[in-house]
Order: structure tokens, then C-alpha cells, then sequence
């Protein structure tokens, strides 16, 4: 081991001064020459500051010479906060790894990814999210909460309205590969800015629909808002990975996904209420208006929020896993990353049980006025009353659900247990729809909607877990497309069900796929590819292995002092 005087300066040489050996008197003997070890290397990229004393068992490069009248290799930098760490590893997770994980990112300035660090941006650009991702999602259910007064109003069939709703889901499947695309290349800021731009553009047409005859236009305009969900529905999950740290994460998700809930349960509530059932068609039109000029001032306002709020990412990046992340070569293609996704096969089956429930839950949206009236007529109130009972509670469940991966990292476990506890929900509700009791419904829908929409954010943060370090755009995105996909299957075929056969048969053909869900949910083996990376060096354990590390290496240090003194001074020469 060689020690170096700390009343030595630094010196600022350059590499060619470095290499030119030492002026040393000849009368004066050289100390003898330090054996290394070859076999074990320094970091290029790393090296002992003139300071600070490296550990006995760690070489330098096995080209370099450690005897006082020879420099370091030029190729070897001195960095005053690096020591060498007998039980570091060349993996980037390593304590020496700061030259590996400083990159220039696409603006043009160096980040060191090295230094974990949360911003307190986060919970801004989270925040602002969930508000444009609920306005939209009011705009997919406003048709549908009163379904029997637009089918009135523009005079068109209680199926024509349903694909007002439908057409949310239609447009997702074919524009989810482009946009999965353009959010790996031109990133968050680009697609939440396209995403609530499309939210306003459609709020703003539909106010061009306020005539009976106009129906196309608010097709067109409901067509727009479809597109901008599709810049939204993939966002929660990497809006939670770029921004969060590692304990944060679920949490961070299920509140993203908290602000789509909230829209679909105010779609529920508000829409009744502004625009009662009337005959006058006039009164309609004013208050359908009111209601389009509402929402196309909310996502006016929200737009302009994004556009000051929303940042690329973090100067830092949040956690170990997203450090990771930043120094690995991105795929640009977005069709490798997919087929990779479906060679795993755990992926598979949460793909096709996600699509299973959610598809459930877009159907039972769609069509809960419809069974209610059936049921209850003249309650077109309380069915959005329902709608926001199943919704609110949902909203709890994701809050709950969050807090609890957060905390437990039982990812497979939670999601099985809210997918059986879904259909449980889902048999009791069918079993009393019909009891002409209103407040055992409002019970029975509330129990359900907790698990059924509780389960939303479950299945996001699964599949990142099993999918890292792929894109969580394009892992939420294929969830997501099997939701559409069983979403427009079960709404057209329980449709038909209901209006051919009643609503007892419609709502058990729902619970017979969410059997078989909860079924295949069994067999998706938890691989936490995420946490095995965020454990790899885990946060909260480095300050403890630092403090460990200074110990041995002083007691070490003054071992081999004492046995063969190698301090080199000014006095010896």
C-alpha cells in the first residue's frame, strides 16, 4: 500500500507531463518496489485521488507501475470522491460507477446518474396528468351516463350512442404502436402536450353539435378526444418510473390513474344533472350546451397548465433501477421490444387477465344506465349516482392498492386476490340488480367497483415488474389494446344479451370471463425484474455499506502500515 503525503497539491499536468518519469537524486536509494496484484483492475474511467489511499487488495492498472519516480498512466484520471472497493463490481449499480453513468442527455448537458435523487416537480407533473386524464375520461362517458337522452335528442338508435363510447376503444387498437413509437423517441413532454392538445381540439368541435341533426359532429369531436386518449392511457406507469423513487412508484401510478377514475365517476354524477330528461328539445340543446362549454373551458386551462408544468424528466434520475436504465442503448425500433414482450410468457397471461377485467369494466360503464332504467325506470340520476359509487370506491381500491405494492412488493398476491374478490363483487351485484331495492345496489355496485376498478393500476405496475427494463409505454399500451379490444366485444355482445334476454343474463356472461381471469391470474409466476434491480444496491443500505467500507479500510491500512512502512515525504527525498 502506498501513501502519499496529504500536504502534496494536486497538480494540473498534462497527460504528456504525466508519463515523463520523476527527477530523482541517485545517491538517494529508491524505497522497494510495491508487488500488485494483476489480476484485479481498477475502472478505467476510475483511479485513487493523490489523497486518498486505496485498499491493499486493489491494484492499479497491471501496466502501471506504483513506484514513486514512475506517473500514473495518462489514460487514468484522479477523482477526489472514488475509492476502490474490494467488493465492487464493474455491474453500473456498483458505489464506483460514476464515469459509467455520466451521459449527455438530449438537451446537451451532462447528467450524473449517479446521484439518486427525487425532484419536487414530480408531484406537479403527476398531479397536472390526472386532471387532463380526467377530463378526457368525462368526455368518454358523458354520452353514455344519460344514454336515453341523446338517443332522444339526435334521434339515432341506444346503439349509435354506445359507439360513442365504443369508438374510445376502436381507435386505441391501430394507433397504439405509432404512439408507443413516438413516446420512446420524442418522450413525455412531446405525447402529454399532443394528448391534451387532441382533449381540447374534440371538447371544442362537439360545441358544433348542438343541433338534432348534427350527430356527426359530435361524432367527430368524440372521434378527436379518442385520439388523445390514446397520448394518455399508456402515460401512469412511466410517468411513476421516470419521476418516482423506488418506494414511490405504486403509489405514483395509482394516483395517475386516480385522475382517469375521478373523470369517469364525475361523467357519471354531472351529466344527469345539467341535462334532465325533457321532451322540449330546445332545453336539451341549452343544456347540453352548458355542459360542452364547461368541459371545453377545463381542458382549454388544462392545456396551458401542461404546456408550463410538464418537463422531459428529472435532472436526477429517481432510482436505481431508472439509473440503469438511462445507460442502456435504446431499441429504435418498437416492433423488437414487442416481440420480446411476447416471448414472456407471464407477460401473455396479464396481458389477456387485464383485458379480461378492464374489458368488463368498460362494458359495465357503457351500459349502466341502460340496465338501471330497465330495472328502476325514470332514474336516470341514480344511475350516474351508481356510476360514481362504483367509481369512487375504485379510487380508494387504486389508492389502497398502491400504498399496499408500495410497501409489501406482493405484486402477484395483491392482483390475485383483487381479481377473485372482483368476481365475488360482480356475482353479488347480478344477484341484486333486480331485488327493486336501490340502496342494496348501491352497496353491491360500491363492493364491486372497489376490487374491478382497484385493479387497474395493479396491472400496470405487474407488468412493469415483469417486463423491466422495457418501455412502460409500450408494456401499459398492449395492456391496454386487450382492454379495447374485450371492452368492445363484451359491450356490443352484452348489449344484445341485455336487450334480447334481460340484464341477470347479461351480467353473468360477464362473470363467467372474470373466472376465467382470475383463473389464469393463478399461474403468472411474480419475476420482479424491477425490484431485483432496485435491490441490487438498494438505496437505503448505502450510507451503512460506506461507513462499513471506511472502517476496514482504515484497520487494514494501519495493518500493513505497521509491518512495512511505505509513506513516501518530502523529507525522504
Amino acid at each position: 500500500m502506498v501513501n502519499e503525503d496529504p500536504n502534496l497539491e494536486e497538480s494540473n499536468v498534462t497527460p504528456e507531463q504525466q508519463s515523463a518519469p520523476l527527477a530523482v537524486d541517485p545517491d538517494i536509494p529508491a524505497p522497494p518496489a510495491i508487488p500488485t496484484d494483476s489480476s484485479i483492475s481498477a475502472h478505467p474511467s476510475v483511479s485513487v485521488h493523490p489523497n486518498a489511499s486505496a485498499h491493499p487488495s486493489i491494484s492499479a492498472h497491471p501496466n502501471i507501475s506504483v513506484h514513486p519516480s514512475i506517473s500514473a498512466h495518462p489514460s487514468v484520471s484522479f477523482h477526489p470522491s472514488v475509492s476502490a472497493n474490494p467488493s465492487s463490481s464493474a455491474f453500473p449499480s456498483s458505489m464506483a460507477y460514476a464515469g459509467d453513468l455520466t451521459q449527455t442527455s438530449s438537451l446537451g448537458r451532462g447528467e450524473d446518474l449517479s446521484l439518486i435523487k427525487v425532484s419536487r416537480r414530480r408531484w406537479a407533473v403527476v398531479l397536472v396528468f390526472s386532471c387532463y386524464s380526467m377530463c378526457n375520461a368525462f368526455q368518454w362517458i358523458q354520452y353514455g351516463a344519460i344514454n336515453n337522452i341523446f338517443t332522444s335528442f339526435y334521434d339515432v338508435s341506444t346503439f349509435a350512442i354506445d359507439w360513442l363510447s365504443m369508438i374510445y376503444m376502436l381507435t386505441y387498437i391501430p394507433l397504439l404502436l405509432p404512439v408507443a413509437w413516438l413516446l420512446e423517441k420524442y418522450g413525455l413532454r412531446t405525447i402529454a402536450l399532443t394528448g391534451s392538445a387532441l382533449n381540447c381540439l374534440g371538447a371544442w368541435v362537439k360545441l358544433g353539435s348542438l343541433k338534432p341533426h348534427l350527430f356527426p359532429v359530435t361524432m367527430l369531436g368524440q372521434v378527436i378526444c379518442s385520439v388523445a386518449q390514446v397520448f394518455i392511457l399508456g402515460m401512469p406507469s412511466r410517468i411513476a418510473s421516470v419521476w418516482f423513487g423506488a418506494n414511490e412508484v405504486s403509489t405514483a401510478c395509482s394516483i395517475a390513474v386516480f385522475g382517469n377514475q375521478l373523470g369517469i365517476a364525475i361523467g357519471f354524477l354531472v351529466p344527469p344533472v345539467l341535462v334532465p330528461n325533457s321532451n322540449d328539445k330546445d332545453k336539451l340543446a341549452y343544456d347540453i350546451g352548458i355542459m360542452f362549454y364547461l368541459i371545453a373551458g377545463i381542458a382549454t386551462l388544462l392545456f396551458i397548465l401542461v404546456i408550463i408544468v410538464f418537463k422531459e424528466k428529472p435532472k436526477h434520475p429517481p432510482s436505481r433501477a431508472q439509473s440503469l436504465s438511462y445507460s442502456l442503448i435504446p431499441d429504435t425500433s418498437y416492433l423488437n421490444p414487442i416481440i420480446r414482450l411476447f416471448k414472456n410468457l407471464n407477460f401473455k397471461l396479464l396481458v389477456l387477465t387485464y383485458g379480461l377485467n378492464t374489458g368488463a369494466f368498460y362494458a359495465l360503464s357503457t351500459l349502466l344506465n341502460r340496465m338501471v332504467i330497465l330495472n328502476y325506470p325514470g332514474e336516470e340520476v341514480n344511475a350516474g349516482r351508481i356510476g360514481l359509487t362504483i367509481i369512487i370506491a375504485g379510487m380508494f381500491g387504486a389508492m389502497i392498492s398502491g400504498i399496499w405494492l408500495d410497501r409489501s412488493k406482493t405484486y402477484k398476491e395483491t392482483t390475485l386476490v383483487v381479481y377473485i374478490m372482483t368476481l365475488v363483487g360482480m356475482v353479488v351485484y347480478t344477484l341484486t340488480l333486480s331485488l327493486q331495492h336501490l340502496w342494496i345496489v348501491f352497496i353491491t355496485a360500491g363492493t364491486m367497483g372497489f376490487f374491478m376498478t382497484g385493479y387497474l393500476p395493479l396491472g400496470f405496475e405487474f407488468a412493469v415488474e415483469l417486463t423491466y427494463p422495457e418501455s412502460e409505454g409500450i408494456s401499459s399500451g398492449l395492456l391496454n389494446v386487450s382492454a379495447q379490444v374485450f371492452g368492445i366485444i363484451f359491450t356490443i355482445s352484452q348489449g344484445q344479451i341485455i336487450e334480447n334476454y334481460g340484464t341477470m343474463l347479461g351480467n353473468i356472461f360477464l362473470c363467467v370471463f372474470l373466472a376465467l381471469g382470475a383463473g389464469l391470474t393463478a399461474f403468472i409466476k411474480a419475476d420482479l425484474r424491477r425490484q431485483k434491480a432496485n435491490m441490487e444496491f438498494p438505496e437505503n443500505k448505502l450510507q451503512e455499506e460506506e461507513e462499513k467500507e471506511k472502517v476496514e479500510k482504515v484497520e487494514k491500512a494501519d495493518n500493513v502500515t505497521s509491518k512495512e512502512p511505505t509513506t513516501l515525504s518530502e523529507e525522504h527525498l
